[in-house]
């Protein structure tokens, strides 16, 4: 990842260098024995499927003698659907964290990143948050790892782009927006206001939708409330031409293009009438300083670029040595890994045969005769349940079974009152969809119900704070990192 000296993304003078600091230490440690007769489970990775896998096992196997160990960055789950609510300030970043110490009461949790499994030892080595490595033996191994930020070889954007998989990255784009907009308040040329205005979101799927969404609506409000005095902020700010203007870009021939035509035609809908410029068809060429080139040859003066392309599976996946489909460790249709009837695998990580999608007669894909199922949080909470049956079939506790769901329908959060969702295959749209979403994600959030809904009511009477917390800087959300989960500390930018 180059250094990001001199970033005009990141325009606070503070925000561009890495500070130094002296080096963690990185002794050793070995994990503690085992109670003699007590089987090790470890799971590596609290997302959707980490999460689910450890909350069945631990009711399932309450009484039995069975330790549960949970390996992740963090103390809590993340529920990725609200994110872009944490960067359009509508919700408070610790409403969509979940204790996982609250929520798993019978499972330990170790704090660290998998580094390395050796799998003829059956060990996990990590490293803690402070850098001290460490290594777990396991005799059932579960690997939810998730997923990182899909790169694509387009030049300037590793420099210039951030992602949006992690709450360190929501927090860094929710200060950076409001930022630029106060910046461009004080411009005093009209292209800097401009350019300080203009947000450019690449990748027109789920989260890339949302964000543009979400992100207009925020803007805008912004850009009211400090047009509001008498006198202009500067020069530039009260012509018509440096409103908040952002551009939402894909490949793709619509926005939504995973999902049914309808609920794609309702989001483009939406988005237009709100002022949101979608360009399908179209992506970068190149990102600078100063903006970005379309592949049109059109030039987008912005100062931010928000980097939505899709997913690829945890780089841990590619470093075991084993079989993998389009870089997800293949696994059978019971979650489990050929050759290593100790290990199970679910979530993004996973090359999951969807049972419900038989390839056409001829196509023999991936020799399984099934699609692939999608990387989508349903699938992975569900897989998960799975795989806590099957580790338990496995240590000789009920009956293995495979993994087969069909889909319930979708759900995609517009902002305001606006959504566009088909649950049961029903499509919906406007204030009913809105809804009938907010409701859905209530139901699946394992925790902090009441918060939630509480900052979706006050968000509805009382208008946004606009405020910087500087919490998070640029050079820390790098966007080619291992670990969107959390910011990267001063002095271990080689990790």
């Amino acid at each position: 990842m180059p250094h990001p000296h001199g970033r005009r993304f990141a325009v606070q003078a503070d925000d561009t260098q890495e500070p130094h600091v002296q080096a963690p230490r990185t002794t050793p440690r070995e994990d503690g024995p085992r109670r003699d007769g007590v089987t090790r489970i470890v799971i590596v990775g609290a997302g959707f499927a980490g999460h689910r896998t450890a909350r069945a096992l631990s009711r399932t196997l309450a009484k039995e003698r069975v330790e549960i160990v949970l390996l992740n960055p963090t103390d809590y789950f993340l529920y990725l659907p609200l994110l872009p609510q944490v960067a359009a300030g509508i919700l408070e970043p610790r409403r969509v964290t979940v204790s996982l110490v609250h929520t798993l009461p019978r499972v330990r949790l170790v704090l660290g990143e998998a580094t390395q499994v050796d799998l003829a030892g059956h060990r996990v080595h990590y490293t803690d948050p402070e850098g001290t490595r460490g290594e777990l033996a396991y005799d059932r191994l579960v690997l939810a790892v998730g997923s990182v930020n899909k790169l694509l070889p387009v030049p300037g954007v590793s420099e210039y782009a951030h992602g949006f998989r992690g709450l360190p990255e929501a927090l860094y784009l929710r200060d950076h927006v409001v930022r630029q907009v106060e910046l461009a308040g004080a411009a005093p040329h009209a292209e800097e206001c401009v350019a300080r205005c203009t947000f450019v979101v690449v990748g027109a799927g789920y989260t890339g939708t949302e964000v543009a969404a979400q992100g207009k609506i925020f803007t805008d409000d912004l850009h009211a409330q400090m047009s509001r005095p008498k006198e202009p902020f500067g020069p530039a700010w009260r012509s018509p031409d440096t409103r908040p203007r952002w551009l939402l870009l894909d490949i793709a021939p619509r926005v939504l293009p995973e999902l049914d035509r309808r609920l794609s035609e309702t989001a483009d809908r939406v988005l237009r009438a709100r002022g949101v410029e979608v360009r399908t068809g179209t992506s970068i060429k190149e990102a600078t300083p100063d903006g970005v080139l379309l592949d049109d040859g059109e030039f987008v003066p912005t100062r931010t670029l928000v980097w939505c392309v899709g997913v690829r599976p945890d780089p841990l996946v590619a470093d075991l040595g084993l079989s993998v489909d389009r870089g997800r460790l293949r696994v059978t249709a019971e979650l489990n890994v050929p050759g290593h009837p100790e290990v199970f695998a679910c979530g993004d990580a996973a090359a999951v045969p969807d049972l419900t999608r038989p390839l056409p007669p001829g196509d023999d894909g991936d020799g399984t005769g099934y699609e692939l199922t999608p990387m989508t949080a349903q699938h992975a909470t569900r897989q998960g349940d799975v795989a806590a049956d099957n580790v338990a079939a496995s240590l000789g506790y009920g009956t293995a079974r495979a993994y087969r769901h069909h889909d319930l329908g979708f759900a995609v959060d517009l902002g305001g009152v606006q959504a566009a969702a088909n649950p049961l295959g029903v499509p919906l749209s406007g204030p009913l969809a809105g809804a009938v979403t907010r409701g859905y994600h209530l139901a699946a959030m394992p925790g902090n119900r009441i918060r939630v809904a509480a900052d979706w009511l006050l968000e509805a009477a009382l208008p946004r704070q606009a405020v910087q917390l500087g919490l998070v800087s640029s050079w820390s959300v790098p966007l080619d990192t291992s670990s969107p989960e959390v910011a990267r500390l001063p002095g271990r930018s080689g990790e």
